[in-house]
């Protein structure tokens, strides 16, 4: 009993913004979070040799979509996501959607819109390639959006970023969605 009281107000003292270890861990978070985006962006617009080769980056006239979108698709969407592989559009729209998430989320600004962003590309990640390869259900995406929508609710650019400049500035106080 004793064990479950001292879980319960661990959980507690987490979410309390208040509590400054709770604070380091969402600061961390959110950071790493941010990196999970803003890596892709530079590994596919330089063809750094992870998951893009050298010579296939965007810069190099490849499509940073095309690969997964025409042949990573699986399941019900599959057509649907397979059509949009190479299009010009959808190559900007998740090159600057990377870039905006990462930067927004390392820095602490923009956490609204990065952590709701975040989370809607994660789930059309998620969609594109349903029904998950290791599990018929759950993947690093499902956990990934709960952490970004955790992370807006919480407002955790206020932990090591710039977050708690930033809400005093006139455009989020005006603003409050860019908060």
């Amino acid at each position: 009993m004793e064990k479950c009281k001292k879980t319960k107000n661990f959980f507690k003292r987490i979410f309390n913004p208040n509590y400054v270890p709770g604070r380091y861990l969402w600061g961390i978070l959110r950071i790493v979070m941010g990196w999970v985006f803003l890596w892709p962006f530079l590994d596919k617009l330089f063809g750094l040799g992870y998951a893009t080769p050298s010579g296939q980056a965007w810069l190099d006239g490849a499509s940073p979509t095309y690969g997964f979108l025409k042949f990573a698709t699986r399941g019900p969407l599959a057509v649907v996501f397979q059509g949009m592989a190479g299009s010009p559009l959808v190559d900007w729209l998740f090159m600057l959607g990377l870039l905006f998430i990462g930067l927004a989320l390392i820095s602490g600004i923009f956490m609204k819109i990065a952590s709701y962003s975040g989370a809607l590309m994660l789930l059309l990640m998620w969609l594109a390639a349903f029904p998950p390869e290791h599990n018929p259900f759950l993947d690093e995406h499902l956990i990934y959006i709960v952490i970004l929508i955790a992370l807006g609710i919480i407002k955790a650019g206020r932990y090591f970023g710039l977050g708690e400049k930033w809400r005093e500035s006139g455009l989020v106080k005006k603003y409050p969605l860019f908060e």
